[in-house]
């Protein structure tokens, strides 16, 4: 049964008016022959990858382009399922609460590594490939992580038994992990839209790894190995597979210093968003004020690199506060002026209540926080998929 569904009212003319109407002296040249994406005549942006394609190019440009003054609005597994509903197409929870999907859709790929046809949590594969597409050919952004099972114990990526050694060249599980490194290029060099063009996806891996609840964290590798399972992960996709599609988000989660931020951090050559995970400042009666403290650190250290800054996980589960979307999100984003200046923000999945109660990050038509998600989906620095200008072309 459909849910009704809350008209959100489009700013789409007025975000196109601002987005294109830029001076004709800030121009943006592309050199197939170089990694620099030459911005001012003072400012140059290095992709990880020279040969990216020219629709990769152009979104991380127009991303950061929008970011000091919209945040794009994102929701994991948006279209596979709701609280509500499974596989049902045209549905999300969130188009049915605020009139609108979401600009930027998560996407898992775990359990991609055992040559199966579903991920972790039930999304078949072949499903995902369909949806993603269908999001890009709206204009929305596509991310995917990847908590990959541990290659040693065969437990899943919470088992925390050391693992990431046996990965890198010379250990057990090295031939093995580039074998699962050339199906994940396979599959992202599937994904293509209406035009055959691929399409541009922001990759998220090794997430998290200042904690220690997953193999490649903090507290089941070193430093070294990490930056070495980092560095081998894009170089084996880059210049070995030759997938030209990834922009690479680099996503520790919640730290309160730069030295714990960029502790593991591969290097500006490897690292395309600076990304932060955080679920626990907004649970915090002080959240508000650290959420954005630790916003503005990740923006600082993104445009100190020609980056682009993104809180790439975040959220409540169940939202049980009525106002948590314009009170407590927007009101951390917004709180600092370098903080604000992220690209995007992604909530967690909306798990369908039979199978896991009350494992929800956005609300849905009824919810006790709807209203105030809609309030939050109409504020003008909110950008939702209908409200986006065409991120895959350079603007003129």
């Amino acid at each position: 049964m459909s849910a009704p569904s809350l008209l959100h009212p489009s700013h789409t003319g007025q975000i196109r008016k601002l987005f294109f109407g830029i001076s004709a002296s800030l121009v943006i040249l592309f050199s197939a022959s170089c990694a620099g994406v030459e911005g001012t005549s003072t400012e140059t942006v290095s992709l990880v990858d020279p040969d990216a394609t020219a629709e990769t190019r152009a979104l991380f440009v127009n991303l950061r382009k929008l970011a000091p003054d919209h945040v794009l609005f994102g929701h994991q597994d948006d279209l596979a399922y709701g609280v509500t509903w499974k596989r049902e197409d045209g549905r999300s929870d969130v188009k049915e609460t605020a009139g609108s999907f979401p600009a930027v859709y998560g996407w898992e790929i775990g359990n991609f590594e055992n040559d199966v046809e579903v991920n972790l949590d039930g999304v078949r594969f072949d499903d995902m490939r369909r949806w993603i597409q269908e999001g890009y050919d709206r204009g929305g952004v596509i991310t995917l992580s990847w908590h990959m099972d541990n290659p040693v114990s065969k437990g899943d990526a919470w088992d925390t038994t050391r693992a990431v050694y046996s990965l890198l060249p010379g250990g057990e599980n090295h031939e093995w992990f580039k074998s699962r490194l050339d199906r994940f290029a396979e599959f992202v060099s599937s994904l293509k839209g209406a035009n055959g063009e691929l399409i541009p996806i922001i990759f998220r891996p090794w997430h998290e790894h200042t904690g220690d609840w997953f193999w490649w964290g903090a507290g089941s590798s070193t430093v070294e190995e990490y930056v070495s399972l980092w560095r081998l992960t894009v170089e084996y996709l880059r210049d070995e597979k030759e997938v030209h599609n990834l922009l690479y988000a680099y996503s520790p989660d919640r730290v309160d210093t730069r030295e714990a931020y960029l502790e593991r951090y591969p290097g500006d050559e490897y690292v395309d968003v600076i990304g932060l995970d955080d679920y626990q400042a907004l649970s915090r009666p002080d959240g508000v004020s650290v959420l954005a403290r630790r916003l503005a650190m990740i923006v600082e250290i993104a445009e100190e690199r020609g980056k682009i800054a993104a809180l790439t996980e975040t959220g409540l589960e169940g939202i049980p506060v009525a106002d948590w979307w314009t009170g407590r999100l927007l009101a951390a984003i917004k709180a600092d002026p370098v903080g604000q200046r992220i690209a995007w923000a992604l909530v967690w999945r909306n798990a369908n209540q039979a199978d896991k109660p009350g494992h929800h990050y956005a609300p849905y038509p009824g919810h006790v926080s709807a209203e105030d998600f809609v309030a939050f989906a109409n504020d003008p620095f909110v950008l939702m998929e209908d409200d986006l200008p065409d991120l895959y072309k350079l603007p003129e």
